[in-house]
C-alpha cells in the first residue's frame, strides 16, 4: 500500500514484464508499468471474485453488446481501487508525473457514440453495485476510426489502439469456441437436424477487469477475437507459390474482427457485418452454456428449465439479436430439446433493449444474405415467424390486417428481410427503452400492436451515467468543493446527495469556490483547444459545448447556422455595440460515418466557418469557433467539466436518450435544448427555470412535416439571411449546395427539411439570446449552475442498473 512499495512494484514491472529495450524508462515505458502494477491488484480481486460466484452460483446477467466505449482505464482504476495519491506520490518518487503517464494511454477503440459508452458506464455501475454480471463483446483490432480534419474535411484513418498491446487485456487460451459459417443443414433419421460443412472459426477470449468503486468486486469484460487454426493453413498449396489462397480462412478470420462496423453498401460488406454479429452471439452463447453446466455438473441432476433461473442475456440494440435462434439452436440440436422446451428456455432468458426509433438504424436483413450464411438460423427464424403468426390467428383475430408489419419476416418480392427489432419483441420477455419520452413512443406507436398483446412486457430505463468517471475523476476540483460541503464523500455511489447542493445555492463563499473549480476547468480545456487544433480561446467567454456523433438528427447544422448569423450581426455592428455582447467560444466536436456525405459536408462547415470568424480581428475576441478533432472519452473528460453550455437539440421524438447531456448538467454546464429524450426528465430534475427550452414537440412534429409538404412554411428572414451568408462564398469556395438544398423545397429525399432545422430556427436563436442575458448575471447563473448539478442525482448509471436488475433479470448483489 506505501508509495515506496508501488515505486518498487512499478519498478520490478519495468525490468521483468518488458516490452522494451532495456535502460528505457520514459513516460510510455512508465505507463506500461504502472498498468501492469495496478493489473496486478485487479487480477487479485477478479480471481476471488470468479471463485466467490463459483461458490454461490447466483444469477448472472450477461451483457452482450457490439460497442464498448471503456476510455482510458489507469486513472478510473486507481480511482476505484481509492488509490490514485499512493500511486502519484509512487511515481513521483520514480521522476515522472500522475497526469503525464495517464496521458500515455489511448482510448480502446471499441465503440462509435451513447450506445457503446452507456455499455461501459453500466460495467462500472455493475461492479459498483457487486452484481454479478459479465459483458460480451469484440475485440476490434482497429476500432471506428481515427478522425483527422485537414482541408478537404474529415479524413479517417484506422484506430491504433492496439498497435503495441493493451496492459489491460488477459488473453483466457483455454477458453476456444468454434463458430460456423455457411455449410448446409443435415436431416437424421430421427429427424433431428444438425448444421454442417461451411468454414468454421475459432473464438478465442480475452478478459479485461472491470473493478467496482471502493468495492472488492471485479467483474469481466470478455472480448472474443476471431482466428484461424494452424490445421486450417494449406502448406502444400503455399509451398506451391500460392500464398494467399493458403491462408485463406486465416485472412477471413482476422476480416471479422477488424474494424467496427464495417461499411454495408455492398453484398461482401453485408456479410462482414453479419459475421460480426453472429460471431459475437455465439461464442457468447456457448460460453454461457458450458458455464451453466459446469455449475450443475456438481448438483446431481438438474433441468434446463432452470436455465432461466441462472443466466439472464440482455441484448443491447438489435445488433446482437441473433442470440435469439443461436440458443435455439443450441439447445435443440447439441443438447436435444424439443421446440417448446427450448421456446420456454429462450423466453424467459432473453431482453432487448431499443436504442431508437430511427427507420434505418431498426436492423432489417436480407433474407438471401441469411440463407446463405446461416441456413440453420433462417429454419429457426421462419419456423418463430410461423408460430407467431398462427398464435395470433387463433387468439387475436383483430389484428390479422396488422400482421404484415407485425411478422418477422417481410416477405417483399423485391426486397425480402428479417426484421431484426421484431424478432427482438416477438422472442424477448421484456423490452425496454432508454428514456421516458422514448418508451413512450415506443409504447404509442412503433411497438403499439405488440403492446395489445403483451402489455407487461414493454418497460422503460431512464438511462444513467457513472459519476465516478463523469464527476468524480474529470472534474476533482468541482468533486472536492461537493463533498467539503455536503460533509460527506457519499454522494459518489449515492447521487441523490447531490440534492443537499440547494440550500447553499445563493450562498456567496460557495458560490465563488463553485466559479473557481469551473474556471479551473476552462483554462484545461484551453490548453488543450491550443495544443490539438493550434486555435488560442479565452477562457473568460461563455464556452459553449455540442459533442456527440454528427448526424443530421443531432442538428449540429442548427448549432453552426446560429453561429454563421450571430457572426453576421456582429460584423455588422459599431465596435461599441459589439462591447455590450456576451462574448462565446463554440465548440463542436463528433465523427461523422465514413460514407455520410451530408454529416461529412457539415464538419466541413464548421472547420470553414471557424477558419474565418477566428482569423477576423474585428470579431475574434466575441467570438470563435472551433472544431474539436477525433472526439472520444478522453477528449470528453477534458471538454465536459469546461464546459458552462451545452446544445442538445435533436429534432424532438428523435433521440431515444442522449446520455452526454446528463454528463453536462451533472458538470453544472447548463442546457440549451429540445423537449426530446432524456432532456424532458432532465428539466423536471433541475427546474425548468435553470433550462433554455425551445423548438418544436415531438407530438407536433408530423403535423409540421405534412404542413411542409403542403407548402404551407414561411421561413424565418434570418435563416434566409445564414443560408444566403454561405452561398455569398463568404466561408469559402466549397460547394455547399447540396447540404444547404437539403432544408429547401416541400418534400422529396434529401429535400424538405425532415428534421425541422427551419422551423426551429427563430425559437433558437430567442432561446441564444436568452442565454447571452443570462450569462451577464454572474451570480444568476452560477446558481443555475449548481442547481443543474444538485438535481443529476437521478442520472446515475447505479440507478438505471439498479432498476435492470430488479425489474428485468431478477438478481441480486453477491
Amino acid at each position: 500500500e506505501q508509495p515506496s512499495e508501488i515505486a518498487s512494484n512499478i519498478n520490478y514491472h519495468a525490468q521483468f514484464s518488458p516490452h522494451f529495450s532495456p535502460f528505457k524508462f520514459e513516460p510510455e515505458q512508465a505507463f506500461f508499468a504502472t498498468a501492469e502494477s495496478v493489473r496486478d491488484r485487479l487480477v487479485k480481486q477478479w480471481n476471488e471474485t470468479f471463485l466467490h460466484y463459483h461458490k454461490v452460483d447466483p444469477k448472472q446477467t450477461y451483457y452482450l453488446s457490439m460497442e464498448y466505449l471503456q476510455g482510458r482505464a489507469l486513472t478510473n482504476a486507481i480511482g476505484n481501487l481509492d488509490i490514485q495519491n499512493a500511486y502519484a506520490e509512487a511515481l513521483n518518487k520514480l521522476g515522472h508525473e500522475l497526469e503525464e503517464i495517464a496521458e500515455q494511454e489511448k482510448d480502446a477503440a471499441l465503440g462509435n457514440g451513447g450506445l457503446g459508452r452507456l455499455a461501459s458506464c453500466f460495467l462500472d455501475s455493475m461492479a459498483t453495485l457487486n452484481l454479478p454480471a459479465w459483458g460480451y463483446g469484440l475485440r476490434y483490432r482497429y476500432g471506428l476510426f481515427k478522425q483527422l480534419i485537414t482541408k478537404q474535411g474529415q479524413e479517417e484513418i484506422a484506430e491504433d489502439w492496439l498497435e503495441k498491446f493493451s496492459p489491460w487485456e488477459v488473453v483466457r487460451h483455454d477458453i476456444v469456441f468454434p463458430v460456423r459459417f455457411f455449410g448446409s443443414i443435415e436431416i437424421n433419421p430421427d429427424g433431428s437436424r444438425k448444421w454442417v460443412g461451411g468454414e468454421v472459426v475459432q473464438a478465442l477470449a480475452y478478459d479485461v477487469p472491470i473493478p467496482g468503486y471502493k468495492t472488492k468486486n471485479t467483474i469481466s469484460l470478455r472480448l472474443w477475437e476471431a482466428k484461424a487454426r494452424a490445421e486450417d493453413f494449406n502448406l502444400f498449396q503455399f509451398n506451391d507459390g500460392q500464398y494467399e489462397s493458403a491462408a485463406q480462412l486465416h485472412s477471413r478470420a482476422q476480416q471479422i474482427c477488424a474494424v467496427l462496423y464495417p461499411g454495408d453498401a455492398t453484398e461482401d460488406g453485408k456479410l462482414l457485418r453479419l459475421k460480426q454479429q453472429f460471431f459475437l452471439c455465439s461464442a457468447s452463447l456457448q460460453d454461457i452454456i458450458l458455464r451453466f453446466k459446469e455449475r450443475r455438473s456438481g448438483k446431481g441432476s438438474w433441468k434446463w428449465s432452470e436455465f432461466p433461473s441462472k443466466v439472464a442475456v440482455q441484448l443491447n440494440d438489435t445488433h446482437p439479436t441473433l442470440a435469439i435462434p443461436e440458443l435455439m439452436r443450441l439447445l435443440m440440436d447439441d443438447e436435444r430439446l424439443g421446440w417448446d422446451e427450448a421456446w420456454d428456455v429462450t423466453t424467459r432468458t432473453i431482453a432487448y433493449t431499443n436504442h431508437t426509433v430511427l427507420p434505418e438504424a431498426l436492423e432489417k436483413w436480407s433474407q438471401p444474405v441469411m440463407w446463405k450464411l446461416l441456413p440453420r438460423h433462417m429454419e429457426i427464424i421462419e419456423e418463430i415467424d410461423k408460430r407467431f403468426l398462427a398464435m395470433i390467428n387463433a387468439t387475436r383475430p383483430d389484428l390479422e390486417h396488422k400482421l404484415p408489419t407485425m411478422r418477422v419476416l417481410d416477405h417483399n418480392p423485391q426486397k425480402p428481410v428479417v426484421r431484426m427489432a421484431n424478432l427482438c419483441v416477438v422472442s424477448a420477455h421484456t423490452v425496454n427503452g432508454v428514456a421516458q419520452l422514448h418508451s413512450d413512443i415506443l409504447k404509442a406507436e412503433l411497438f403499439a400492436d405488440y403492446v395489445s398483446i403483451w402489455p407487461t412486457k414493454f418497460q422503460n430505463k431512464t438511462n444513467g451515467i457513472t459519476p465516478r468517471r463523469w464527476l468524480r475523476f474529470c472534474s476533482p476540483e468541482l468533486s472536492n468543493i461537493i463533498t467539503k460541503w455536503l460533509k460527506t464523500d457519499q454522494w459518489v455511489t449515492n447521487l441523490d446527495l447531490l440534492s443537499g447542493l440547494r440550500e447553499f445555492a445563493d450562498n456567496a463563499d460557495f458560490q465563488d469556490e463553485w466559479a473557481s473549480a469551473k474556471m479551473a476547468n476552462k483554462q484545461r480545456l484551453a490548453q488543450y483547444i491550443l495544443r490539438v487544433t493550434g486555435v488560442s480561446i479565452n477562457p473568460n467567454s461563455l464556452f459553449d459545448i455540442q459533442v456527440k456523433r454528427i448526424h443530421e438528427y443531432k442538428r449540429q447544422l442548427l448549432n453552426i447556422l446560429g453561429a454563421i448569423y450571430r457572426y453576421k450581426k456582429l460584423k455588422e455592428m459599431s465596435p461599441e455595440l459589439r462591447k455590450n455582447t456576451t462574448s462565446r467560444t463554440i465548440m463542436i466536436g463528433g465523427k461523422a460515418f465514413a460514407t455520410y456525405t451530408n454529416a461529412k459536408r457539415i464538419v466541413k462547415l464548421v472547420n470553414d466557418v471557424g477558419a474565418v470568424v477566428n482569423n477576423d480581428p474585428e470579431v475574434n475576441s466575441y467570438l470563435k469557433v472551433v472544431f474539436v478533432p477525433n472526439y472520444n472519452v478522453s477528449v470528453a473528460e477534458m471538454l465536459i467539466p469546461g464546459s458552462e453550455l451545452s446544445q442538445h437539440i435533436s429534432t424532438a421524438g428523435m433521440e431515444a436518450s442522449g446520455t452526454s447531456n446528463m454528463k453536462f448538467a451533472l458538470n453544472g454546464c447548463l442546457i440549451i435544448g429540445t423537449l426530446d429524450g432524456a432532456n424532458v426528465e432532465i428539466r423536471e430534475e433541475i427546474g425548468e427555470e435553470n433550462f433554455f427550452l425551445f423548438g418544436a414537440r415531438a407530438d407536433e412534429v408530423p403535423q409540421l412535416r405534412k404542413d411542409r409538404e403542403n407548402g404551407l412554411f414561411k421561413p424565418d428572414p434570418r435563416f434566409e439571411e445564414a443560408k444566403q451568408f454561405i452561398r455569398s462564398g463568404a466561408f469559402g469556395s466549397y460547394d455547399y449546395n447540396p447540404l444547404l438544398d437539403s432544408l429547401e423545397g416541400n418534400s422529396g429525399y434529401g429535400r424538405g427539411d425532415y428534421f425541422l432545422v427551419g422551423h426551429d430556427f427563430p425559437d433558437y436563436m430567442d432561446a441564444q439570446a436568452r442565454v447571452d442575458e443570462a450569462y451577464k448575471d454572474r451570480k444568476k447563473w452560477l446558481k443555475m449552475s449548481i442547481l443543474s448539478t444538485a438535481g443529476s442525482g437521478k442520472f446515475s448509471s447505479d440507478r438505471t442498473i439498479a432498476q435492470y436488475a430488479k425489474e428485468i433479470w431478477n438478481i441480486e448483489e453477491c
